[in-house]
C-alpha cells in the first residue's frame, strides 16, 4: 500500500558496547541495543519506571564512523524503521523485530565517562549536508561540533490525569 508508514524515533541509553561486522559484500553493519525508560502509573497511584529494550542496526559508512562512539551508557537519539527478520531454527519458525537506524544523534557521554563535556554536547551524523547549510547561514558550524539542544519537551508523565490541558 502506498499509504503505509514505518517510522520509529527513540531516545535512550546503550545497554552494551556496539559490535561492528562486515557482510559478505563488504558492507559495515553496526549492532547495538538501547534501553528506553517509560513512566507509568501503578494501581496504587504511584509512578514507576519501566525499561523497554530495543535492538538496533546501523549500516554502511555511518556504521564504521559511529561504532567507536557507541559505548555502554551513552545516550543517543535514533530515527529509523522497524524490520522483522525471519528464519528457521531447529525446525521452528523464528522472528525478531529490530530497528534499522537511518539517523543517529549522540546526546551525551556514557554515564561513567570522565570527559569534560558534562553530557551537554550533541553530535549528529544524520545529514551530511547539514554542516554546509550551517556555514552558508553564517552559523559557522561544521560536522561534529557542539550543537545546542533545539527544545525541551515535556512528556505525559509530567502531568496528572486531571491536569492535562485538553
Amino acid at each position: 500500500m502506498a499509504n503505509d508508514l514505518n517510522v520509529v524515533a527513540l531516545v535512550g541509553r546503550l545497554t552494551r558496547e556496539s559490535e561492528l561486522r562486515y557482510s559478505a559484500g563488504g558492507m559495515a553493519i553496526c549492532r547495538f541495543s538501547i534501553a528506553v525508560n517509560r513512566r507509568k502509573r501503578t494501581a496504587d497511584n504511584r509512578w514507576e519506571d519501566e525499561a523497554n529494550f530495543f535492538d538496533c542496526t546501523l549500516f554502511g559508512k555511518s556504521a564504521e564512523s559511529l561504532n567507536q562512539y557507541l559505548e555502554k551508557g551513552r545516550q543517543v537519539s535514533i530515527i529509523g524503521e522497524l524490520r522483522q527478520n525471519r528464519w528457521e531454527q531447529d525446525g521452528q519458525s523464528r522472528s525478531k523485530v529490530e530497528i534499522a537506524v537511518n539517523s543517529l544523534q549522540l546526546l551525551s557521554s556514557s554515564a561513567g565517562s570522565s570527559d569534560n563535556r558534562g553530557g551537554q554536547q550533541q553530535r549528529s551524523w544524520s545529514d551530511p549536508q547539514a554542516a554546509q547549510r550551517g556555514q552558508s547561514q553564517g552559523q559557522g558550524r561544521t560536522r561534529g561540533e557542539e550543537v545546542p539542544p533545539a527544545f525541551d519537551m515535556v512528556g505525559p508523565e509530567q502531568f496528572d490525569d486531571d491536569q492535562i490541558p485538553f
